[in-house]
């Protein structure tokens, strides 16, 4: 049976940079937005604040949705489950204690490992990313201004 997997990160830019997750969830090392899966029974903006407090242990402020896959896409972990990606501005509320890497995939290559890491904005690439919907972002925000 066919599903929606409604996904929601956040994009948290400051001083130019944005703020990108390096993962290892599946036996495969990815890059992409901190965020994650909506559960039944919360909204997106309560889903994203859930998810930052998961992976990141930040509460934080959610803002506008600046960005909605314009194109059909299958999850790349289940063929029966269509994307849906909403990508909202966020900001921390308070101050954080979040541990953000100079490197790429800074941790032990084991399951569920994570560490963040600044993306100047002015060298953003596609190539930065790995899945199909956060490349298209990467395209989308080299051409449209964002708040810093």
């Amino acid at each position: 049976m066919r599903k929606f997997n409604v996904r929601v990160y956040g994009l948290w830019i400051e001083q130019g940079r944005l703020l990108v997750s390096d993962e290892y969830r599946f036996g495969i090392f990815m890059t992409k937005l901190p965020g994650g899966g909506l559960e039944f029974g919360e909204g997106p903006a309560e889903g994203l604040k859930r998810e930052w407090m998961e992976e990141a242990g930040m509460d934080m402020t959610v803002g506008n949705v600046v960005y909605v896959n314009p194109f059909h896409q299958l999850s790349a972990f289940n063929d029966q489950h269509d994307m849906v990606s909403m990508y909202f501005l966020v900001k921390p509320r308070g101050d954080h204690s979040l541990k953000i890497s100079e490197a790429k995939f800074d941790f032990p290559p084991q399951e569920e490992g994570q560490s963040f890491r600044w993306i100047n904005l002015s060298e953003l690439s596609e190539d930065d990313f790995t899945f199909p919907i956060d490349k298209a972002l990467a395209r989308w925000l080299s051409k449209n201004k964002l708040p810093a």
